[in-house]
């Protein structure tokens, strides 16, 4: 049978080898059809110390290793891609503001020519 493997975020990593991973669902209510977002907290076993408060990381299912812990961290998620992601998304905002700007600057270029053009007739 497979283990089951979560995605969430680490809320705390206080305890010794243990961290508590946030896993959040988003599912339909029932009765208003609205998307809600749900979540559960897991705790996970990280025998390293590697992983640190608001990481995004893998969890996946094993054996009871304590009275809480039945989860093992597997890995950071690459958060290089979600930041790519936002660095696009920021850069064709500024790209659009320069074009206004060009656009604003050139406006009074073309006024000041026609004004001395009046002035000199």
């Amino acid at each position: 049978m497979p283990k089951r493997v979560l995605t969430g975020t680490i809320v705390s990593d206080k305890t010794d080898k243990t961290v508590v991973v946030r896993v959040e669902r988003r599912v339909k209510h029932p009765l208003y059809g609205k998307i809600i977002k749900r979540s559960k907290k897991y705790h996970a076993h990280d025998e390293g110390n590697a992983f640190k408060e608001g990481e995004i990381v893998r969890i996946e299912e094993t054996r009871p290793i304590s009275k809480l812990k039945t989860w093992t961290v597997l890995g950071r998620v690459d958060a290089n891609v979600t930041s790519a992601k936002a660095d696009d998304a920021a850069a064709k905002k500024p790209a659009k503001a320069k074009k206004a700007d060009k656009a604003e600057a050139e406006a009074p270029e073309a006024e000041a020519p026609a004004e001395a053009e009046t002035a000199e007739a």
